[in-house]
């Protein structure tokens, strides 16, 4: 049995009448008869009484109506499905990123996917660093990226969502707690609070930039699982803390202030935007859909390759 004798079937079932069907059907009725004794043939039972005068389903041909209705309809099911999912409708698009300060990002993509494309799933996955994430991305375990990087490898394509800037955080006691801004030359004494150190890590390479620039090693008396942890330590005058300034914009600790790094201290260091990452070889409809969400939150700049 195929799906052109099933709809045949229904066509006499719902309309009793030969030529009414195969009208439905935009088709000549002796095919249909054929297509319908032909069926009859196959199940080895009859589906419909007919005389010249009118046509009735058998007990048959009434068991069968059902489940025939659910064929076509699962069948359309299944096309419309195909279809959403190749309009970038429907799908699963994985996302890695890493760090606190991408967290409105991310709840602000998924609002707004859940509001225009209600039929796409998000599956949400927080790295503690941004390289993991591109490791995600690398072994195609995840399809978009969120993190800072210096470098993406090669068939990667970026995109800064945000821009950022090193701010340095420092108990609000300390000497330059009202300081518009801190020179990495007044910090030659200072005890720092640091994440932990790993490859690849943005602000651990800056803070080693700007300390070397001054020649001096960074007084690292504690290290923080996290950044929340660290702005707690420094909080607690253990120390200061080299952050981003989209870090300094959600905190509300009264016992913490944010400085500004001059900006001829970072004036030759590479940017610390955030910045989203895809393959380049190959995205679905669906992750495509995503990104043009992602991206449409910022002002268009070139991506960039790997």
């Amino acid at each position: 049995m195929d799906i052109a004798q099933v709809r045949a079937f229904l066509a006499v079932a719902e309309e009793l009448h030969f030529r009414r069907a195969a009208e439905r059907l935009h088709m000549a009725q002796p095919p249909l008869t054929r297509m319908i004794k032909l069926l009859e043939r196959e199940l080895g039972t009859t589906l419909f009484d007919r005389n010249t005068r009118s046509v009735a389903l058998t007990s048959s041909g009434q068991a069968m109506l059902e489940p025939a209705r659910e064929v076509v309809e699962a069948l359309r099911r299944a096309t419309e499905a195909a279809r959403s999912a190749e309009r970038g409708e429907v799908g699963l698009v994985r996302i890695a990123f890493a760090g606190i300060s991408t967290h409105p990002l991310v709840a602000t993509l998924a609002r707004q996917v859940r509001s225009e494309r209600p039929g796409i799933e998000l599956e949400l996955s927080s790295q503690n660093f941004a390289l993991q994430a591109i490791q995600k991305l690398t072994k195609r375990e995840t399809d978009i990226a969120l993190g800072r990087w210096d470098g993406v490898p090669e068939g990667m394509t970026t995109q800064v969502v945000a821009a950022d800037s090193l701010v340095l955080a420092v108990p609000a006691t300390h000497q330059l707690a009202d300081a518009d801004e801190a020179r990495f030359a007044e910090l030659v004494k200072e005890r720092f609070v640091s994440l932990p150190p790993h490859e690849g890590s943005v602000l651990a390479d800056r803070l080693r930039r700007l300390s070397q620039a001054h020649h001096f090693v960074p007084d690292v008396v504690q290290v923080a699982p996290d950044t929340q942890t660290a702005l707690a330590l420094v909080s607690a005058e253990v120390g200061c803390l080299l952050t981003l300034n989209s870090v300094a914009q959600n905190v509300s600790d009264p016992h913490v202030r944010f400085l500004a790094v001059a900006a001829q201290e970072v004036g030759d260091l590479p940017d610390v935007h955030l910045r989203t990452a895809w393959r380049s070889d190959e995205h679905g409809p669906a992750v495509a859909a995503v990104l043009d969400i992602l991206l449409g939150f910022v002002d268009a700049s070139p991506p960039e390759s790997g």
